[in-house]
């Protein structure tokens, strides 16, 4: 092999070697960090279609194609956004190695979109930052706002379907479950009106709060009924009551607020057809005459909503997704204790803090001693007949926009 040979193979050589020296380092160079998988539990959250059946306390985990700087994952760098409000949802992060794991600290509301995104101060353990992206789901079920503490579906029993709150064994008396408003809505329960009765231990627990909401679906059976109907109780106004008027011409709420300084006083949410502004603290009242008060409470479904805002010291109620009445605490008269409202508290029986679902009060160890409140009384004429459904109980005040798309969702 002459000179000239040897030292083109030389040459030949040594480029082949330059090349995979090259190679090599640019294949152990830092890459960017990328999603490869996106999941809530067997849900991909990653396709090209976003999903609408994530449960509501998911536990979400993305994979990357390369480890993760712990100190990047932040809530700055990962948000979890509520649409509807544009909300940032409280969440727990966890690193290890290429995946995050990310959890809601409370349950999330059923029926929400919501979009998750992760910011470009997310990097890499080789200080690559993240291409900022966002996923979007909804969450399983009809829209309910999040902060439930209470909840009966009555799908074939009385038991609260996100608290404790559960009917003992001798609780649940003549009620039957049949059809609701729709067949979403599965089942409700169906109240005789003579003897049914659910009652719910500890109801206090339930109203003892600053800020509060009750939602429920109601529908009267007005055949062979010509007495008022007590919704629902819990030892009357020294707790809270509802109550639709034996005509079908309104409607109240009667509430024991918490007055601080250890008082307390009962207020109605009254709303009767051809409502005013003439009584004290009203701030709106939709004029119903008699006749378009009838066509909405009576033997039709109804979705009856009252919150308190502690903050603001208003209540207001809706009927069917509608502002009906409100009232401003803070339009009592100077002096007037009720300027000083903190919130909603009982005052009745200690051992009669049963929440009755179809009467004004429970039947053992009675606030409300009149015969008209007793249970077994024969005066007591006003026992519920008709059906209810979808019962929630809030420790907020929900807000117009969340009221209105609860009864979207909900509506017959």
């Amino acid at each position: 092999m002459n000179k000239k040979t040897i030292l083109f193979s030389f040459f030949i050589a040594f480029a082949v070697l330059a090349l995979t020296v090259s190679s090599c380092k640019k294949d152990e160079s830092p890459s960017p960090l990328k999603l490869v998988s996106l999941m809530a539990g067997d849900i991909d959250l990653n396709g090209a279609v976003a999903p609408s059946n994530v449960p509501i306390s998911p536990t979400i985990v993305a994979t990357f194609n390369t480890d993760v700087d712990p100190a990047t994952a932040t809530a700055s760098s990962i948000i979890l956004k509520q649409d509807y409000d544009a909300t940032n949802v409280t969440v727990d992060i966890f690193v290890s190695g290429k995946t995050i794991t990310i959890m809601p600290t409370e349950p999330l509301g059923n029926g929400t979109l919501f979009e998750l995104t992760f910011g470009s101060e997310l990097a890499s353990t080789a200080s690559l930052p993240n291409t900022e992206f966002s996923r979007s789901f909804t969450t399983l079920g009809t829209f309910v706002p999040a902060g439930q503490i209470a909840y009966w579906n009555f799908e074939d029993n009385a038991n609260d379907q996100v608290g404790g709150f559960n009917p003992d064994g001798s609780g649940v008396v003549d009620i039957t479950y049949t059809a609701s408003r729709n067949a979403a809505a599965g089942k409700a329960a169906t109240f005789n009106g003579s003897t049914s009765i659910i009652e719910i231990p500890n109801g206090d627990q339930i109203m003892n709060t600053a800020d509060f909401t009750v939602a429920f679906w109601v529908k009267t059976n007005s055949a062979d009924k010509t007495s008022g109907n007590f919704v629902m109780g819990l030892a009357g106004w020294n707790g809270f009551q509802y109550e639709m008027f034996g005509d079908y011409t309104g409607s109240k709420f009667a509430i024991q607020y918490d007055l601080g300084n250890d008082k307390t006083g009962a207020e109605d949410m009254w709303f009767p057809a051809n409502a005013d502004l003439g009584w004290q603290g009203w701030t709106y009242a939709k004029a119903l005459t008699p006749e378009e008060m009838m066509a909405t409470i009576k033997d039709k479904w109804l979705q009856v909503i009252y919150t308190f805002n502690a903050t603001t010291k208003v209540g207001t109620l809706y009927f069917n997704g509608e502002i009906m009445k409100s009232f401003d605490f803070n339009l009592w008269p100077d002096g007037d204790a009720k300027r000083g409202v903190v919130g909603l508290k009982y005052n009745g029986n200690a051992l009669g803090n049963q929440l009755a679902f179809g009467f004004i009060q429970g039947r053992t160890n009675r606030t409300i001693s009149d015969t008209w409140a007793d249970y077994s009384s024969v005066d007591a004429t006003n026992h519920f007949k008709g059906q209810l459904d979808d019962i929630r109980f809030f420790h907020k005040a929900l807000s117009a926009t969340e009221i209105g798309l609860m009864y979207d969702s909900e509506k017959p």
